[in-house]
């Protein structure tokens, strides 16, 4: 019996990616082409939008009733938290020894950069200032989560799940029917998720053609010398950092990297890690990561563990210092270092959050924000980059944390080489 052709899901991918850099190239300059193709991208990113917090909401009160150990689950947060810390804090000193080395901002010429509008994240900027050091502890707590759900606070989410989660175990047997409930909508959620993956091809090429039709090629030649330099660390930051971290938990990165395969890409095509979100947490899964393990460790580090976004903002803080030739100190590196380390935590999941980051991070070290206009143009292709670092960031995160709880099963990624031969 003959098997029948299908297209793998990257393949279908990768094809939407080349035709809309294609059609993108194509009408370029054209404002037209924008009206046609956004809504494609728009519907995809608001169906993978409309079904994640179903998701993580569902998971995670599945995970922690499952296991029902608070002391558990409090010795994973604290894990978790200090693990995202040492990751992102490497990141950053990665992104600024990379810029001091090779200086991709020395010697550009400003009267060549176009500048784009960086409006909307200076007023994002201002309000964030506003909020006090620990308003970001006090929005963790929801006062209704019905709320927190339509503007996908996510952090205040996973509190609310987590506390009616660890409430579902504590009412033993009178609880099943409710752990029942949320198992069938995980399930049908999931099942949700592979149906959406089919219109994936066609979000793609949505959203990448007006990416090129907006900008074009001709605005990463000025800023090339930035370009290659933030996917070069980025690169280096994957295959040597969290490859280290990856060979010392057991896990090959590599393999990794190849069961991720469908989901990088989607997920550089898109430059939305939350497009990825759903299958990242099936894989792990499948991988040996214990549900609760996974619905909490991937989505917290969506809020706590930025790798790429970090490495990127370093980068960027200091080619905006060497275009205006400001020399920046020791002292004043290490006090970016600092700030970047609480500003990227405090205002994850703003819309643009490394802009915003950056804006209410610059300043303090006398460096001009208006700088940020010169590469707003490049600051998608950028984007596409960090995604992917960020996607392999937690997706490693969450296995190294079954492995350090000592619940890793390693005969379901025993199972997953023999289902997936072409992997090993």
């Amino acid at each position: 019996m003959k098997k029948k052709f299908r297209i793998s899901l990257a393949t279908q991918i990768l094809v939407g990616l080349i035709l809309g850099i294609i059609v993108g190239g194509i009408f370029y300059g054209n404002p037209k082409i924008e009206t046609y193709l956004q809504p494609l991208g728009d519907i995809f990113l608001h169906l993978i939008k409309m079904i994640v917090v179903p998701i993580i909401i569902s998971t995670l009160i599945v995970g922690v009733a499952g296991t029902g150990d608070m002391k558990q689950l409090g010795r994973l947060g604290g894990k978790s938290l200090i693990y995202f810390e040492i990751i992102t804090t490497v990141a950053i000193v990665i992104g600024l020894l990379s810029a001091n080395l090779f200086q991709p901002g020395a010697g550009v010429n400003m009267n060549e950069l176009s500048q784009g509008d960086i409006s909307k994240y200076v007023a994002t900027t201002e309000t964030v200032k506003h909020e006090g050091p620990f308003d970001i502890i006090v929005g963790i707590v929801p006062t209704n989560i019905i709320q927190a759900m339509s503007e996908g606070n996510m952090l205040a989410i996973i509190f609310f799940s987590v506390i009616f989660g660890l409430g579902v175990a504590a009412v033993g047997e009178r609880g099943k029917p409710v752990l029942d409930f949320f198992q069938g909508v995980a399930d049908a959620m999931f099942w949700v998720t592979n149906l959406v993956m089919k219109f994936a091809p066609i979000g793609v090429f949505g959203l990448i053609g007006v990416t090129v039709s907006k900008y074009g090629f001709a605005s990463l030649i000025p800023l090339g010398k930035l370009a290659i330099l933030v996917y070069a660390t980025m690169l280096f930051f994957i295959f040597v950092v969290l490859g280290l971290v990856a060979k010392f938990a057991g896990i090959n990165i590599f393999f990794l990297i190849k069961v991720l395969k469908d989901e990088l890409i989607l997920a550089f095509s898109t430059a939305s890690s939350e497009a990825v979100l759903p299958r990242i947490m099936m894989k792990m899964e499948k991988l040996g990561a214990p549900k609760d393990i996974v619905s909490f460790v991937i989505p917290t580090g969506y809020s706590f563990n930025l790798d790429g976004s970090t490495l990127y903002q370093a980068i960027a803080a200091l080619f905006i210092a060497q275009m205006y030739g400001i020399h920046l100190s020791i002292g004043e590196q290490i006090t970016l270092m600092l700030v970047l380390m609480v500003t990227s935590k405090g205002i994850a999941g703003v819309p643009g959050v490394s802009f915003v980051v950056l804006l209410a991070t610059l300043g303090t070290v006398g460096i001009p924000i208006e700088g940020l206009a010169f590469i707003a143009g490049i600051d998608r292709i950028l984007d596409m980059g960090r995604t992917v670092v960020n996607v392999i960031g937690n997706s490693l995160a969450s296995l190294v944390m079954a492995k350090w709880e000592g619940r890793f099963d390693t005969e379901k990624m025993k199972n997953y080489f023999k289902d997936n031969e072409n992997l090993a």
